[in-house]
């Protein structure tokens, strides 16, 4: 509950990650500050449902260890990321195929190097899975065969040296880099169709969640890169774990939840609960929609649908750890895990959770559907496994197509912000960055340490047992 008279230095609307991260970086400044989130819990699209022992994310986006704010978030410290096995697993001509990139950057000579060992290794149908060295890197190569999803060992040689010159690459040169759909500019990177399709293709759509590649090429590029780089990864306990952990760890009282915000200005919010509430600026750290509904004018991208599937089942697939795509394209799913194996706090003992993603319009029964293709994607029955939940999210992730502002203003006006990850990349990392880039623009314009009033406790509802 809200006194209608209370003030703070800065009211940020939304208690997602982007206006959790900035009013970290606010408090951090001595500015203070007060979060106000229409819904009765934090994280907006980052939700995690608890279902018998189950945590099933909402929409289960892809992290990856070599996002760099997930380091730098003020609160973040004592996070958790439970990665996945080194690259990912590729079914394609009903077999697996590992495929990946270890963090690291071996740069121009690396790359060199990765061409040479690639390019001479043996190219029969019967030659052994072999590690290629790379400085500070090792390129995972299936067996070269006709029909794998990377094609010959020279096409594996020229991915393994993209990927080795992409981790190298300052990323301010990836956003110098003349902009496309990302699906046309892979075919002029120089790269065979084969390993387009077999790999690329299927594993920008599932980092982008956009299957038909229509994101601008610097997002794919700057995606690629955090790919070749770190490990993709999940918060451990599910994604809420991410935003409730930034709201845990900032001061008591900051964040309230439950308040719905009417409008906003540069020296106040409305509430529909507690009326006008005084500050002297307000950052709007909601979804593209609820911002363009509190700021007129403000520009609502399209989205991409994502719609997740989560099974259980006592005998889970021997995949173990592994995200696995189909380069087949022979079904509605984009990719799949067994979650369990790489967060096992997700599932209770003796039990597996497989979460399956499909991206874009789901099927008319999308379980039915989805059960069929990861039959044929494991290579087990799926009969009788147990569906425990499928959510679809219509407005899921904004789309970023060209031309496409990574770096759009989070400045309106002097007292009035916006930020998330419709102002930056469509990504954890892009709503964190977003936040950041708000909460210095708000600093810088405020003045460290100059609060005009130190909070008041606000009276709260004791939390039940």
């Amino acid at each position: 509950m809200l006194e209608p008279a209370y003030q703070a230095d800065v009211v940020v609307v939304g208690a997602g990650v982007a206006g959790l991260s900035a009013a970290h970086r606010l408090t951090s400044a001595g500015v203070t500050t007060m979060v106000l989130e229409a819904a009765h819990g934090v994280g907006g699209r980052m939700a995690t449902e608890k279902i018998d022992g189950f945590r099933l994310d909402r929409i289960g986006q892809l992290l990856s260890t070599a996002y760099p704010e997930l380091r730098l978030t003020p609160g973040l410290g004592a996070l958790t990321l439970r990665p996945f096995a080194p690259g990912v697993l590729l079914h394609g001509d009903g077999r697996h195929h590992r495929a990946g990139v270890q963090a690291g950057t071996g740069g121009a000579r690396g790359a060199l190097h990765a061409v040479r060992a690639l390019a001479s290794a043996p190219r029969s149908p019967s030659a052994p899975r072999r590690p290629v060295a790379v400085p500070g890197r090792q390129v995972s190569v299936p067996r070269s065969r006709s029909g794998a999803p990377l094609g010959t060992a020279v096409d594996q040689a020229r991915l393994g040296a993209a990927l080795t010159r992409l981790a190298g690459t300052p990323a301010e040169r990836l956003l110098a880099r003349p902009e496309l759909p990302a699906g046309e500019a892979l075919a002029a990177r120089g790269l065979p169709g084969r390993t387009i399709d077999g790999f690329l293709r299927p594993l920008l759509a599932a980092l982008l969640c956009d299957p038909d590649l229509t994101t601008s090429s610097r997002c794919a590029d700057l995606a690629l890169r955090a790919f070749a780089r770190g490990r993709l990864c999940l918060p451990e306990g599910g994604a809420e774990a991410l935003p409730q952990l930034l709201a845990s760890t900032l001061p008591p009282g900051t964040v309230h939840t439950g308040v719905r915000v009417t409008s906003v200005s540069t020296t106040s919010v409305t509430t529909a609960e507690h009326g006008a509430i005084r500050c002297r600026a307000v950052l709007v750290a909601t979804g593209a929609r609820a911002a363009a509904e509190l700021l007129p004018g403000l520009r609502v991208p399209e989205f991409h649908p994502v719609t997740v599937v989560h099974h259980t089942t006592d005998e889970p697939p021997a995949t173990g750890a592994s995200l696995l795509l189909d380069a087949d394209l022979g079904g509605p799913v984009a990719h799949t895990a067994v979650v369990s194996r790489v967060d096992p706090s997700r599932a209770p003992a003796g039990r597996a959770l497989v979460s399956s993603t499909v991206l874009g319009r789901p099927p008319g029964d999308v379980d039915t559907a989805v059960r069929m293709h990861v039959a044929r994607l494991y290579g087990v029955s799926t009969a009788r496994w147990e569906t425990l939940a499928v959510h679809h999210t219509a407005e899921a992730v904004p789309a970023m197509r060209p031309p496409h502002d990574l770096r759009r203003p989070v400045r309106l006006i002097a007292g009035l912000y916006v930020c998330g990850d419709h102002r930056d990349t469509s990504t954890v990392q892009g709503a964190l960055h977003s936040g950041h880039r708000a909460s210095a623009a708000i600093v810088a314009d405020l003045g460290a340490g100059r609060s005009m009033h130190v909070a008041d406790p606000v009276p709260t509802v004791p939390r039940a047992a």
